[in-house]
């Protein structure tokens, strides 16, 4: 990245659309210089129900944020939901133009141009690239190889592919929102320098983002990458339960959850008695024990975690992980969920306590962490949202052209 730099993040969730604005400072950190959000439901179970509704969306928090910032934006780079997405594990031996001279970022910018040649399923279309490890001839792990005496080294890095048929769709909402798109992002990828402290960095984590209707998982071992996938559920679903169960409009439902919200019926320390409000039974003034309430919460947090645990049992990676930790709007909010992922998983689960976390507003985390992520891409050679459009491509030559530049000069 660098100074003056300016990033655009969009993250489409199941019940807004969310856009950070960040611009580089003169100590290299990304500050905030706008955000601004629209509801939106055209995301439904993580999938694109409503294209035009969603471009409506997109184009109304640009709009506002063009005005807010007095900036004319033609791009932006967006999350993608984890079950859109692959996670191809690629290394490369990559000999030194002048091992004289140590090696140049040249030399790294085409390992990682070469790392990303690998055979591309049908229906699938690279979007990501991910350097991870990069190792010296003598086997010394480092950060920044540049000005190491070695004439060879080895790059790690994690190729991210995504569904041809999503990517194509973001693409047509994007046009129509006046868009091009930089760059495709997996959310829990985007999120995990946000989310994580200092010492998970280096943990073998997995990251859940419990939302309104979808739930992303992440899986790192380590710096590396290793899986990704999202669930069709989220704190919406438990609102739904409410409100059906007690036969309750959703907005009471929605703040009974928030008022009551616990996710274990065994740590109620006082059953009270709750009045409901708009039961559309013929007893208006329903009353009901707040355990009653609870109990349904909790069914609904066990299925969440229980397919969760289904899912990374199957994929072989559980006994890889050692810690798991919360964040979304749908869940950290209910107490407990922490204690009842942690019985369900049988891993150790805490809410996330990221320290960049409580500088940022919980509706635009997502898409702030889209921001920082892509700010703090190694060796790419321009980062910056651009304000040109390249019309005359196709979509997935222009995907690609932008990755490029991240990485090639």
């Amino acid at each position: 990245m660098a100074i003056g730099d300016i990033i655009v993040g969009i993250d489409i969730g199941t019940s807004k659309v969310c856009t950070v604005v960040g611009e580089v400072n003169n100590f290299e950190q990304v500050e905030i210089i706008c955000n601004t959000s629209y509801k939106c439901s055209g995301l439904k179970k993580g999938k694109i129900i409503n294209e035009e509704e969603i471009s409506l969306s997109i184009a109304k928090t640009i709009k506002d944020a063009e005005e807010e910032t007095n900036l004319k934006i033609n791009s932006a780079y967006v999350t993608i939901p984890g079950n859109y997405v692959t996670i191809v594990q690629n290394s490369i031996i990559k000999e030194v133009k002048d091992k004289y001279s140590g090696i140049s970022v040249r030399d790294v910018q085409n390992a990682i141009m070469q790392v990303k040649d690998i055979e591309i399923p049908d229906g699938q279309v690279l979007v990501d690239i991910v350097p991870d490890k990069i190792i010296l001839e003598n086997g010394t792990v480092v950060t920044d190889p540049v000005g190491n005496l070695s004439s060879s080294f080895t790059i790690n890095a994690q190729i991210i592919l995504a569904d041809r048929d999503f990517v194509r769709q973001l693409n047509s909402i994007f046009k129509k929102a006046g868009l091009e798109i930089d760059g495709i992002v997996p959310v829990t990828l985007a999120e995990r320098n946000l989310i994580l402290d200092k010492n998970e960095m280096h943990d073998n984590i997995m990251l859940l983002d419990i939302g309104a209707g979808n739930t992303d998982i992440g899986v790192f071992e380590g710096s590396t990458f290793i899986y990704t996938n999202a669930i069709p559920l989220g704190g919406d679903n438990i609102t739904n339960d409410i409100a059906l169960v007690l036969n309750i409009s959703e907005e009471e439902a929605d703040k009974l959850k928030r008022q009551y919200g616990l996710a274990l019926k065994s740590f109620i320390d006082n059953d009270n008695e709750i009045i409901l409000n708009t039961c559309k039974d013929n007893n208006k003034n329903k009353i009901i024990k707040s355990s009653e309430l609870i109990e349904i919460i909790e069914a609904r947090i066990e299925e969440i975690f229980s397919i969760i645990n289904k899912d990374i049992t199957s994929q072989g990676i559980k006994s890889k992980i050692n810690n798991v930790v919360l964040t979304g709007q749908g869940i950290v909010n209910i107490n407990k969920s922490d204690v009842a992922g942690k019985i369900i998983l049988n891993i150790p689960v805490k809410i996330s306590t990221g320290r960049a976390i409580s500088t940022v507003k919980p509706t635009y985390r997502t898409s702030y962490a889209l921001v920082r992520y892509i700010a703090a891409r190694p060796f790419a050679k321009t980062v910056s949202s651009s304000i040109d459009t390249q019309s005359n491509e196709s979509f997935i030559k222009t995907i690609i052209e932008r990755i490029k530049e991240f990485f090639y000069s």
